[in-house]
């Protein structure tokens, strides 16, 4: 499956080692809200569809990095089949995780995860995730590009706003980190990615950046997986209504044609024929 990326905009910033923070534009600010910038994403242009390379390659990403902490307990392994993976590489991946169930004995087991799976969370429960992160939660990424206002340009920009420098008269506690694009600029969530972070299967360099729009796009599939079948479906009902409506019209003018040509006179009685 090869990935589009290096023909897109997006190629010159992940392949430039140049610091990420370069990167997020200027942000229009609402009270402790800084809005981010707007991004060429395949996906928001007319007749196009998400760039499924790079869906994969998020996938790793998630899978390498951000599944320690973030769980995504609304996508099943089956989700990746014909779109990140073939069946059978969909059945490796799930194969590779230890999924809690029961027995016909009641007791608890671990065993290897099938498609029908949904992807394992890092923390038993609630307790033990505030537990490890200083008492933060960290929260679900299954439908996060929903969540957000901004969504994939939201996570890009979070993800490459690490190491700036604190504001003048801004406090941070023991155990944050300041990132402009959160709102309140102080979060729990050290920086996630670094530089080489990952090794891509498909020889893409692994800068910031690139894997920042990557696990970006693999998170706003995850929240809109079926955004290519609807844009399918509104292009052709765009053509059937207006097939339906050129009928429509041609059908009016041939019924409407002869009462508005006909000429009507009025004869009174008792005149001469002509």
């Amino acid at each position: 499956m090869k990935a589009r990326l290096l023909a897109s905009p997006w190629a010159k910033l992940g392949a430039v080692a140049i610091p990420a923070f370069s990167l997020v534009g200027v942000a229009s600010a609402s009270g402790e809200v800084s809005l981010p910038p707007n991004y060429p994403w395949e996906w928001k242009a007319r007749f196009t569809s998400y760039d499924y390379g790079a869906i994969r390659r998020g996938y790793q990403v998630y899978k390498e990095v951000c599944a320690a902490c973030h769980s995504m307990e609304r996508l099943c392994y089956r989700h990746l089949v014909g779109v990140t993976h073939t069946e059978e590489q969909a059945k490796a991946q799930a194969g590779e995780a230890y999924i809690t169930d029961i027995d016909d004995q009641g007791n608890y087991i671990q065993r290897p995860g099938k498609l029908t799976d949904t992807f394992p969370g890092p923390y038993p429960n609630e307790n033990a995730a505030r537990a490890a992160n200083n008492g933060a939660l960290p929260p679900d990424l299954s439908l996060m590009a929903k969540a957000r206002d901004g969504g994939a340009d939201y996570i890009f920009a979070l993800l490459c706003g690490y190491g700036r420098d604190i504001p003048e008269g801004m406090t941070i506690m023991d155990g944050q980190y300041f990132n402009p694009w959160f709102s309140g600029g102080a979060l729990s969530m050290p920086q996630p990615i670094y530089d080489s972070h990952v090794e891509y299967e498909d020889g893409t360099p692994a800068t910031i950046p690139q894997m920042a729009k990557d696990v970006s796009e693999f998170i706003q599939w995850s929240s809109d997986p079926n955004m290519d079948m609807s844009a399918m479906w509104t292009f052709n009902l765009y053509i059937a209504f207006t097939i339906w409506g050129a009928a429509l019209l041609t059908r009016k003018r041939y019924i409407w044609n002869y009462p508005k040509t006909m000429k009507i006179t009025w004869k009174p009685p008792g005149s001469a024929p002509h």
